[in-house]
């Protein structure tokens, strides 16, 4: 059951890469030019994807570094597949930015678009609820076999949690429906994610932190 679970993560992450070109095409098609539709810098269309890119720039790290401290074949997989999978949305959402003639950086708190622009105090490198500090970051790195996989579990259980809260965040305030939709597919695929760290959390005699 557990293998056919990571085998639909797989697919999951292998038609996003497909469907990549589409949705930026139809992001174009639906924000493109001079139209009135395109989004403002102080958007949260545009705060999502700032922040979003970040968030999940960390996500590819950590998948990175665990991808190297364990042989197990299905920690590895699931660590491959966040990787691919949050680096290709992590390029569209920047590459959306650019589409729009916004920059990738903001004067203003993360989640400001929110209204939670004081929600994390980015001590230590967390910027963003969810996101592991730098500290965690060193450990994950210093750690092997069974240790480091059940603390990338944790690490990533707590990271998605903190990305659904985004994407809920964007589902119901941004206006770009395309971008409204990939991040409803984030809220979906997260958490089908966390359900199935969770078990892979038991298995190795843990749980997950909060």
């Amino acid at each position: 059951m557990r293998r056919q679970h990571i085998g639909w993560v797989a697919g999951a992450a292998a038609a996003v890469l497909v469907a990549a070109g589409a949705i930026t095409y139809a992001v174009a098609e639906e924000t493109g030019g001079s139209d009135p539709k395109t989004p403002s810098a102080e958007s949260a269309d545009a705060g999502f994807a700032r922040d979003m890119a970040v968030h999940h720039q960390q996500a590819v790290e950590m998948s990175y570094i665990v991808r190297d401290r364990t042989k197990d074949e299905e920690v590895r997989r699931l660590a491959y597949d966040i990787a691919q999978t949050q680096a290709n949305q992590r390029g569209m959402l920047l590459g959306w930015l650019d589409l729009w003639n916004l920059p990738k950086v903001s004067a203003d708190p993360p989640m400001t678009w929110m209204g939670m622009g004081g929600m994390a105090s980015g001590k230590d490198g967390a910027l963003m609820p969810g996101m592991a500090t730098n500290t965690e970051l060193k450990k994950l790195g210093s750690l092997s076999g069974k240790q480091a996989e059940i603390f990338y579990l944790q690490l990533m259980t707590d990271h998605h949690k903190g990305g659904i809260h985004m994407a809920e965040g964007c589902v119901a305030k941004c206006t770009v429906g395309v971008e409204k939709r990939l991040a409803q597919g984030m809220v979906d695929a997260q958490q089908s994610e966390i359900e199935l760290m969770a078990g892979m959390l038991k298995e190795r005699g843990a749980q997950a932190r909060s």
